[in-house]
């Protein structure tokens, strides 16, 4: 297995770094140039942000926030939120982006993810998927920001979405966002044995244990974590000890 990438994840309204639970309640936390360039010095791998109101008001209002901090920050960059076209995604990749994540768009018209992948490479396409529990060891995929139902079941839509291009699935937990409840390993485990590409786990990193079981039992090849970052309840340094002390592959920093 390669390095386990550890991710922060800022979530953003206007202007503003949120944080919510369920993805509803949204809280103000504070400016999203700050905490990535805090969580960039503390040697994050990777940074995602995702418009979280961008679905609701139809396009993506990120690309001078991800300008910004391509100028300070030098690891990869995935934006997600209201992308519905190729040209969405030339705007946001423009900007410093590195890769996009989509979700209502690619649910609303799957072939956008053949049409990006085609444009700049199946490794800039991220399906994202909003899941929530309908019964043991099935889950159905939400848009609009964990807002809309749309009757598919996550394992036949992740493996639909890595057929037409997505080279890598943002995998959230509606049911755990926010919670510090831990990720959903079960769902995560399903995911992970039914598709090749990398699979990143999202939702309910409260400890460090939660990712390392995410990990081994869940077979996440990176985690993104956004409130155990945002209210300084661990460093990323904190988190890449005690990965590493529990055996797992992470990339030396520092």
């Amino acid at each position: 297995m390669s390095n386990v990438r550890l991710i922060a994840r800022l979530d953003i309204k206007g202007e503003s770094l949120i944080k919510g639970i369920q993805l509803e309640g949204l809280r103000v936390v504070g400016a999203p140039g700050e905490y990535a360039l805090r969580y960039y010095e503390q040697g994050i791998d990777e940074l995602l942000y995702m418009d979280c109101v961008a679905s609701l008001y139809g396009r993506n209002h990120l690309a001078n926030i991800v300008k910004e901090a391509a100028r300070d920050i030098f690891v990869p960059i995935t934006v997600g939120g209201g992308i519905r076209s190729v040209e969405d995604a030339t705007d946001l990749l423009r900007a410093g982006a590195d890769k996009v994540a989509i979700n209502t768009a690619a649910v609303a018209r799957p072939s956008l993810i053949t049409e990006i992948a085609r444009r700049f490479g199946s490794q800039c396409v991220v399906l994202s998927i909003e899941a929530k529990s309908v019964s043991d060891g099935r889950w159905e995929v939400y848009t609009h920001n964990g807002r809309e139902h749309t009757g598919l079941d996550v394992l036949d839509w992740v493996t639909r979405g890595v057929a037409l291009g997505a080279g890598e699935v943002l995998l959230t937990s509606v049911d755990r966002e926010g919670t510090r409840r831990g990720f959903d390993v079960s769902l995560a485990r399903a995911v992970t044995s039914q598709v090749p590409v990398p699979v990143i786990a999202s939702g309910g990193m409260g400890r460090s244990d939660d990712l390392v079981r995410v990990v081994c039992e869940g077979g996440a090849d990176g985690v993104a974590m956004a409130d155990v970052l945002h209210y300084g309840r661990f460093s990323v340094g904190d988190i890449r000890s005690a990965a590493r002390a529990a055996g797992l592959d992470v990339r030396t920093y520092g």
